[in-house]
């Protein structure tokens, strides 16, 4: 008698080798290019294209003032700040990251659930969605440090368990993003490659990757590679507008030595029909604050 073991299918490996390799992606990057939606099929093209779309002026001057009002309030908070939740700078102490917000926080939850938001990526990734995770991101002036060059999927694929790159980003900025103050840069068009990362994933590795990734970067030599065949582009752009971009863009931004802070509300939403398995290279997967698994649809 033979026993049938199932074999879980990896359609992209990484953190299996001692080498960095880059593979072609295997999934398509838009999935609903015929429904009506909030996109025109100009935008879809551009996303399809460079793996990001700009948003102007998602938010009002009100929903920005409330939002920039909850920001100050929740960096003071000194029980927000010694939640598990919440990651600070190494060696200034200042709150670099809360995460979870759209649970723990009634109007970061009524924004991630907001139609505005909710439509477009339902338009992208073709189906309902769900919010993976959430946080906002300070970057305080002088003191906020750089987050370097990675792919979000390669570690949401490695740790969290998601089969494949169906998901995407939305960065609504609370702060004027200028070239100087720390704003997202990503490598236009990177997103259709995938780099399989060299080594293994640490045990609890959250712990050191969400103050300084190191599991999970790519070599200096793959990301010279990256940025002579695709570009860097900087996305600079005033209060209350937002970046969508792909789960498999290559993106980082530098650190602030300027006065002028730069932060940001960041979800994270991931296809209902891509929810998040066991870890792929990973013995465990991250907390529940980092990575959700309860997939309600979002908007709903």
């Amino acid at each position: 008698m033979t026993t049938q073991v199932n074999v879980r299918q990896d359609a992209y490996p990484t953190r299996d080798s001692d080498y960095t390799t880059v593979v072609d992606r295997h999934d398509p990057v838009v999935h609903d290019w015929d429904s009506a939606g909030p996109l025109s099929v100009q935008e879809l093209q551009s996303y399809d294209a460079t793996g990001y779309l700009t948003i102007h002026e998602l938010l009002s001057p009100e929903e920005l003032q409330q939002c920039r009002d909850e920001l100050q309030r929740l960096a003071q908070d000194s029980d927000v700040k010694a939640d598990e939740a919440t990651v600070t700078e190494a060696e200034s102490n200042e709150v670099r990251s809360i995460f979870n917000i759209h649970r723990t926080n009634a109007i970061f939850k009524k924004l991630a659930n907001d139609p505005r938001l909710v439509r477009r990526v339902e338009q992208i990734l073709g189906s309902k969605v769900y919010v993976h995770q959430s946080r906002i991101n300070y970057k305080p002036g002088f003191v906020g440090k750089e987050f370097g060059w990675h792919s979000d999927f390669e570690t949401w694929h490695a740790e969290d368990g998601l089969p494949t790159p169906r998901a995407a980003s939305i960065s609504i900025s609370l702060t004027d993003n200028y070239s100087f103050n720390g704003p997202l840069m990503t490598m236009p068009g990177s997103h259709k490659k995938y780099v399989r990362c060299a080594g293994g994933t640490p045990e609890d590795n959250y712990k050191k990757s969400l103050v300084m990734q190191g599991a999970g970067v790519p070599d200096r030599a793959t990301l010279t590679e990256f940025a002579d065949n695709y570009g860097i582009d900087v996305l600079e752009g005033p209060a209350g507008g937002a970046i969508i971009f792909d789960s498999n863009c290559m993106h980082a931004s530098n650190g602030n030595v300027t006065p002028y802070s730069r932060s940001n509300i960041f979800l994270v939403y991931n296809s209902v029909e891509n929810t998040a398995e066991e870890p792929f290279a990973a013995a465990s997967p991250r907390p529940e604050f980092i990575g959700s698994t309860d997939f309600t649809p979002a908007g709903d």
